[in-house]
């Protein structure tokens, strides 16, 4: 279908999946920015300073690892360490295994940090999905499921 020169196929904007994602993930990552914005954190920050927490409780992680759990690029992944380091919340130690990489450790302070952050992330999220109803209330549920079929897990 065509509307004034856009070669679409969709008849409205409304009908797009691609351009509705959009949207929501600008208003969901707006809603976490605010939420976030009281532990001075970004949202990347926080992700990554939890996904660290959460996978240093197995022993030695390394920026691979984080990055690969995280689902981000590895670049980006090694500038916000190094400003999460700056700040306390981590530190980069020579790794116990492999003298090529470095073994990532969240302080104390990370840790309490990142515990009180994903409270209010948790809070964020509940409120942000309850439109959803039932259907977004926990996983796994579709909505959870769907999600981690477009992610690629």
């Amino acid at each position: 279908m065509s509307r004034e020169g856009l070669q679409t196929r969709f008849g409205s904007a409304e009908e797009s999946p691609g351009l509705l994602l959009w949207q929501v993930t600008n208003r969901w990552q707006a809603a976490q920015r605010a939420a976030l914005k009281p532990y001075g954190l970004t949202h990347v920050q926080f992700v990554l300073l939890a996904a660290l927490t959460y996978l240093a409780a197995d022993g030695p992680v390394t920026q691979k690892a984080l990055a690969d759990q995280a689902a981000t690029d590895p670049m980006m992944t090694s500038q916000v360490l190094r400003a999460l380091e700056g700040q306390g919340l981590v530190r980069r130690l020579a790794h116990p295994h492999d003298k090529r990489a470095r073994a990532l450790e969240v302080t104390e302070e990370g840790r309490a940090l990142a515990n009180r952050a994903v409270q209010a992330v948790e809070a964020c999220d509940a409120e942000f999905f309850a439109v959803l109803g039932e259907q977004g209330k926990g996983a796994p549920d579709a909505f959870t499921r769907a999600l981690r079929a477009l992610s690629g897990r």
